[in-house]
């Protein structure tokens, strides 16, 4: 719990935004910044998962959106 807590001080600190949801068997800390998004799992038994998304900077239009969309009619 101790590192969960210094952590989100942390996050405060650099006054980062950050959601809190529980997962799993984890506490589920998800942090935006530019061009990031963060995922990190604090567990009930000390360890850390840490998921990074990383976008490469390509933009694109609405179009995309159709792209979203069909892979929920599988």
């Amino acid at each position: 719990m101790k590192n969960l807590i210094d952590f989100l001080n942390k996050l405060e600190e650099n006054k980062t935004f950050y959601k809190l949801s529980k997962v799993r068997d984890s506490i589920l800390v998800e942090i935006a910044v530019p061009g990031e998004r963060w995922e990190v799992e604090f567990f009930d038994d000390g360890h850390i998962e840490v998921e990074k998304f990383i976008s490469q900077g390509e933009i694109f239009d609405q179009t995309e959106l159709d792209i979203l969309f069909s892979n929920f009619s599988d």
